[in-house]
């Protein structure tokens, strides 16, 4: 997501200033910007303190591991980058006299008990649970956001981002959609979860980061959070069929008959404060933008 977001920046005449410390992400989603006048990369874990000497009007904030795999690998890294590294990027803002924008996620709402879930909602978070490293580090530095605006008055923006996809995913992150395409590219066997009726809402991440700047952009007393995701609801089966049918696998599907602890059942944004905000909605469909990561994955394998 970070290498398409630099991507639309430039494009838009911006300096951007790329800082990355590589633990989930691949130099390779970004190689092909490295000789831009206007791009500078600079290799950093937020968790230790940042420091730019140069101006810097703007801070999107996209920092931590977001796939289950990744987040509970190192769950106490995890707490760390939102915890800790929001501090420190916060306190950079700050400084900076900056914008930030802090990237929250769908899972604030944990296993959502209200359906489509609105940002008025406030979730169903087990605290102690293995995802609580990530539900809960993200609701924390939602938190820390608006107490440094009530604080300090710095100028924020909180989007929640429902599931996300598109080209340059890793091909082992443990994601959903990478996983099966995969797989399915492979002809080997798509497993799924449980009996495969949990649901899912899948954004292209052109869509998604045309939304993230259109937050951006709005007046600094629209704070958010706002919810940014696709709307279009469907089960994880419907995922895979559709998946073996656009790569023309012949892979098949099967259950494991249990579901991961704490795994949300249902995951549906309400964007109606985005359409309304942010003039927002995703165009992409389902399967124009599986077509297109497909064929992203094609070429990687």
């Amino acid at each position: 997501m970070g290498s398409h977001l630099c991507e639309r920046l430039l494009a838009s005449g911006d300096r951007v200033i790329c800082v990355d410390n590589f633990l989930t992400s691949s130099k390779d989603n970004i190689k092909h910007l490295l000789e831009n006048k206007n791009f500078v990369l600079v290799e950093h874990d937020i968790i230790n303190p940042l420091y730019i000497e140069e101006k810097i009007n703007e801070i999107y904030n996209l920092a931590c591991p977001a796939s289950p795999v990744h987040y509970q690998k190192n769950p106490i890294r995890t707490v760390k980058a939102n915890t800790i590294g929001v501090i420190n990027i916060l306190g950079l803002a700050r400084a900076k006299q900056a914008k930030i924008l802090q990237a929250s996620t769908s899972e604030v709402y944990g296993d959502p008990l209200v359906h489509p879930q609105t940002e008025d909602y406030r979730g169903n978070v087990n605290t102690i649970g293995p995802r609580a490293c990530y539900d809960e580090g993200k609701r924390v530095a939602e938190t820390l956001c608006f107490d440094y605006h009530r604080t300090h008055g710095l100028k924020i923006k909180v989007i929640r981002i429902f599931n996300t996809y598109g080209p340059r995913m890793s091909a082992d992150d443990g994601r959903v959609v990478s996983n099966f395409i995969v797989q399915a590219l492979k002809n080997q066997t798509l497993l799924i979860d449980g009996d495969g009726s949990q649901t899912r809402s899948f954004c292209y991440v052109d869509d998604l980061v045309e939304g993230i700047i259109k937050m951006m952009a709005t007046p600094d007393d629209i704070l958010g959070p706002v919810n940014l995701g696709n709307p279009d609801e469907f089960t994880i089966k419907q995922l895979a069929e559709l998946v073996l049918k656009l790569t023309g696998s012949s892979g098949e599907i099967k259950y494991s008959g249990q579901f991961r602890e704490d795994d949300p059942m249902q995951r549906r944004p309400d964007i109606t404060k985005a359409k309304k905000v942010l003039g927002w909605e995703p165009k992409i469909k389902l399967e124009e933008g599986l077509e297109k990561t497909i064929k992203y994955f094609k070429a990687q394998l």
